[in-house]
Order: structure tokens, then C-alpha cells, then sequence
């Protein structure tokens, strides 16, 4: 595994936490509205970390996680990703990328692991800060 792509994978892990953190404030909230046990085991926690980790790219083009490893999100040309690009690498990350993964390990990881076939799709790329 590339230097960046262990940096990625602890970012991401952060991220999580955190994530995992903010589902359990949310869930607490929800449980008195919504009975559905799946709803709360299957749709609150990828909501919750899809409404962060857009939030927290719109506003500075990193996550927590990202800050923490000293890595950041921008487009190929070095602008910071539109909010298209963001869902986009998001859907793609989260559903997809798992095949390509399973399909091809070794072309998984380009450019030392700052593109994967998630920022390939959306047009970002993962620089070293």
C-alpha cells in the first residue's frame, strides 16, 4: 500500500468516528419519530456521514480526518471540487469502487495513491498538504 493511500485509509477511519459520533446524537433524536429499526441501522448513518463529509468539503476542501493526516481534496487542475464533483466521489466511493477494488487491486491505486477510481470518476485528485 502507497504512503498517501495509508494516509487516506486513516483519514478515512477519523472520519468514521466522527461520523459514527454525530449518527448516535442523531439516531437519539430520530428513535422518538421513526419505529424503523432498518431506517435507523440503514439510511441514518450513510446520511449522516454524506451531510458531514459534503459540509465539511464545500466549506474548506477537507474533512476532520483529512486535516488530521495532512491531505486534501482538489480538482486536477487545483480548484477546490464542485459540489457535483462531491456527491459524485461520494456515490462512486461508497458503491462501485468496492468492485473496481475486487476486480483490479493492482490498477486500483494511480499516481501513488492519490487517485483512486472514485476521484478518477469525479475528477479530483488527493494532494499531500
Amino acid at each position: 500500500m502507497k504512503p498517501i493511500t495509508k494516509k487516506r485509509f486513516k483519514a478515512y477511519l477519523i472520519d468514521l468516528a466522527v461520523s459514527t459520533a454525530a449518527t448516535a446524537g442523531v439516531e437519539y433524536v430520530l428513535r422518538k419519530k421513526i419505529k424503523s429499526e432498518a431506517f435507523h441501522a440503514l439510511v441514518t448513518p450513510t446520511a449522516v456521514m454524506w451531510a458531514l463529509e459534503y459540509a465539511q468539503l464545500r466549506n474548506s476542501g477537507r474533512t476532520i480526518g483529512y486535516k488530521t493526516m495532512g491531505l486534501a481534496i482538489e480538482n486536477t487542475d487545483g480548484t477546490e471540487p464542485t459540489p457535483g464533483q462531491i456527491v459524485k466521489r461520494m456515490a462512486y466511493r461508497d458503491t462501485i469502487s468496492t468492485f473496481d477494488y475486487i476486480k483490479d487491486r493492482e490498477a486500483f491505486e494511480a499516481q501513488d495513491g492519490a487517485l483512486l477510481p472514485h476521484d478518477r470518476i469525479s475528477g479530483t485528485v488527493v494532494k499531500e498538504q
